[in-house]
């Protein structure tokens, strides 16, 4: 296992800098996710760690040796890709032990750590097929494996998953969770896909333009985001973002309703109001702090999503559990779960207003 330190890391190419102020502390055995969008710097920052790419400032340190200027062979480290790039011509023992092969390992020692890696991932019936003959997650698994077998001291996983159907990448998402469990060796993995993080992580670092935005449990990015670009990005279906003013009493909706604030609190300043599609709730009209019309609503078995349109607000979406009776152009009466809401202040940061009934 490796403790992991990066320090002020920076990256550049030429004079554009796309990476800086990078700082990272992942401890033995921890399973780290990094997500953000396309071009937020989440694989160049895998590459920096595994030693593909130079890093331009900073210090990045392995159980506190620096490794700045060490050669990928000699970190220790193995990577999995999004392609498999397994040999056409090499059965899967052989693809899965080439890299002790060209070290010229004893074949003894090749045979067991392949067979022991195989039995791990389920491969053991397949090590005499070629790549050819085997399924997409079963090459990945094969992928998988040519990087067990080396023993590394830190797995890095550059968007292993994306190259298989919604079915299977559910599948190797728990056989990865597996393998940590088993191995309980330090795990870096790279993904665009929030789901695989919540789901993977023991913590996960959310990037965006290049910077680090929030590090922090699943719960913690989910119920307590750093800013509106966090919480809007971890989420599925992503927060509404619903524009308020500030007043003695607490927030003004466009349509006129006022949402109090809780004793004590602080008036907030100018903010906007985000609230996720699960904290919303169809109530009696009585009980609901603004009312709309269903543009559109998604019957999905365990969940109905409605789609509404409410007056001088816009477009708020409602998720409700189960199958909830309601239909396109119905009335709908919406409330807020209140010790839910978020307030982001006009630089994206979250706001610790706490809002009350009003």
């Amino acid at each position: 296992m490796a403790r992991i330190e990066l320090q002020n890391i920076a990256k550049n190419y030429g004079p554009v800098e796309v990476m800086r102020d990078i700082n990272l502390e992942i401890e033995d055995g921890e399973f780290i996710v990094l997500v953000g969008p396309s071009g937020c710097g989440k694989s160049t920052l895998l590459r920096m760690i595994a030693g593909l790419e130079p890093i331009t400032e900073g210090e990045f340190r392995v159980d506190g040796r620096r490794m700045n200027e060490v050669q990928p062979r000699d970190r220790d480290m193995a990577m999995v890709f999004q392609s498999y790039a397994l040999y056409p011509h090499m059965d899967v023992a052989r693809n899965m032990g080439f890299s002790l092969e060209i070290r010229k390992a004893p074949s003894q020692e090749r045979a067991d750590k392949v067979r022991d890696a195989a039995k791990t991932l389920g491969l053991t019936s397949l090590t005499a097929r070629l790549p050819k003959a085997l399924s997409g997650g079963q090459r990945q698994r094969v992928a998988m494996g040519r990087a067990i077998v080396r023993d590394p001291s830190a797995f890095l996983f550059d968007e292993p998953l994306s190259n298989l159907d919604a079915a299977l990448r559910v599948e190797m998402r728990l056989e990865i969770a597996r393998l940590h469990q088993r191995l309980e060796t330090t795990m870096i993995y790279v993904t665009h896909d929030q789901v695989e993080a919540l789901t993977l992580a023991d913590r996960i670092v959310v990037l965006n333009a290049g910077k680090i935005q929030q590090v922090g449990t699943p719960l913690d990015l989910y119920e307590r985001p750093a800013n509106r670009f966090v919480a809007q990005f971890i989420g599925s279906p992503t927060m509404n973002i619903l524009e308020v003013e500030p007043t003695d009493k607490g927030v003004l909706l466009k349509d006129g309703t006022v949402i109090g604030i809780s004793p004590g609190a602080e008036r907030p300043v100018a903010c906007d109001l985000g609230v996720r599609p699960e904290h919303l709730n169809i109530v009696p009209q009585g009980s609901a702090h603004f009312s709309g019309k269903a543009e559109l609503v998604e019957h999905l078995g365990s969940d109905t999503n409605i789609h509404a349109h409410v007056p001088s607000i816009g477009q708020v979406l409602v998720r409700q559990h189960g199958h909830f009776p309601l239909k396109t152009g119905d009335p709908v009466h919406i409330a807020l779960e209140l010790d839910k809401v978020h307030l982001f202040a006009p630089d994206g940061q979250r706001l610790d207003t706490v809002l009350g009934s009003g």
